[in-house]
């Protein structure tokens, strides 16, 4: 079976995440930080009325900050009654992706990224990586 998904990249990797979880693509401009909350969060930010925490993917994966630019987006998405925004380098496009070609991704890669990477999937000589989007968020950032 076939699906829509949101791609988008963080450092040199590109991820795909399904379409049918993501409200808003939004530009990212700054975040309300939070006392307490874990590093990776960036903070809140108001998108169309409603305030949604961030989770800036770049400090959750381990990677080095950038300097932000105009192609920084929040993926702001909903799983279950929660929503969250992922603060992302860019956001790419919208594919169809062949669930049946997805594959587990190999085991040395699950215990380096933490568990955040459950699955990878090539397009067109393109590796796109799988998320655990609940283990990304966290259960302490969902709102």
């Amino acid at each position: 079976m076939s699906s829509l998904h949101v791609t988008f990249r963080v450092g040199t990797a590109e991820y795909a995440v399904p379409a049918a979880l993501v409200l808003h693509l939004e530009p990212f401009e700054a975040a309300t930080y939070v006392p307490g909350a874990p590093s990776y969060v960036a903070g809140l930010v108001q998108v169309r009325g409603r305030v949604v925490p961030v989770v800036d993917l770049r400090k959750r994966f381990g990677l080095p900050p950038i300097d932000r630019t105009f192609d920084h987006r929040v993926v702001v998405m909903q799983l279950g009654t929660r929503v969250a925004g992922l603060l992302v380098d860019s956001a790419r496009e919208v594919i169809q992706l062949d669930e049946a070609s997805f594959q587990d991704a190999p085991e040395l890669i699950k215990q380096q990224a933490n568990g955040f990477v459950t699955g990878v999937v090539t397009v067109r000589d393109r590796l796109f990586l799988i998320v655990d989007l609940p283990r990304v968020i966290g259960q302490e950032q969902a709102s």
